[in-house]
């Protein structure tokens, strides 16, 4: 005859991600984001997955197809369970979309929880770095490409020049090589520019940017890292992080306290 009992754990339930949970919205076809974040987050961070599905080719029209599945990815992600921050990883389709109502799709299900995408933390990155002049690389169209320079010139930053692979298909985008995107990088930045930025969580950005800062000796900002930086600085991370650049070298933490004293 089976014997039944119940046990109680002694010591107290631990929580995992000490320093912060972060809900992450991906693109169905994105091969890169969650690479990039185990890099770039600290080990006392953790994120935790759900995809929308997006459309090919990659058009303003076909962005704007992911509304509805916004919402819906966001319900999915720890149901119950708090959040820190919630980030929807996709630059083009938070420009499509419009930044305001991904973070209003979002919070309908997770209310109160801050919410960042790749456009709202670059934008917040340029302000803190006193960028009024930048260039950009991106793997997009010039269509799109010309949305992407509005919206960042809406908020008072002069586009000098942009570059773009001209990808229609989203998952390519992840296949650039960087020996590519650095080639780019370098080829595309002004000399009058304060910053560099690459968009696109698809692109294997974040780990050149050490490198290309100090070739170009300005910031140099990708999508994930500003992802990264902006969501940490939502939840209030104390510490800065060293390897990829500037911003979050000097601009996270402690470090920024130090920098504006």
């Amino acid at each position: 005859m089976t014997s039944f009992a119940t046990i109680n754990p002694l010591k107290p339930l631990d929580h995992l991600a000490p320093a912060g949970r972060v809900g992450l919205i991906s693109l169905a076809t994105d091969f890169n984001i969650e690479t990039d974040l185990k890099q770039l987050y600290p080990s006392d961070v953790s994120f935790f997955t759900s995809r929308v599905r997006n459309h090919n080719p990659l058009t303003i029209e076909n962005l704007r197809r992911m509304t509805p599945g916004i919402r819906d990815a966001a319900d999915k992600i720890l149901p119950g369970t708090g959040l820190d921050a919630v980030i929807y990883a996709c630059t083009s389709g938070a420009i499509a979309i419009g930044v305001d109502e991904v973070t209003r799709l979002v919070q309908d299900v997770h209310p109160g929880v801050p919410v960042t995408n790749p456009a709202t933390a670059a934008i917040t990155a340029f302000k803190t770095l006193s960028a009024k002049q930048i260039s950009i690389l991106t793997p997009y169209t010039e269509p799109v490409n010309r949305d992407v320079a509005a919206l960042f010139e809406s908020f008072g930053v002069e586009v000098i020049n942009m570059t773009g692979f001209g990808f229609e298909d989203d998952t390519a985008m992840t296949f650039i090589a960087p020996e590519d995107i650095k080639t780019a990088a370098l080829q595309t930045c002004a000399k009058q520019a304060d910053l560099l930025f690459i968009s696109c969580t698809a692109l294997r950005a974040s780990g050149l940017i050490a490198d290309l800062e100090d070739q170009l000796n300005i910031p140099v900002i990708s999508s994930n890292q500003a992802l990264a930086w902006h969501s940490l600085k939502l939840m209030n991370y104390p510490n800065p992080i060293s390897g990829f650049g500037t911003l979050m070298r000097d601009h996270l933490g402690t470090a920024a306290l130090q920098s504006r004293a």
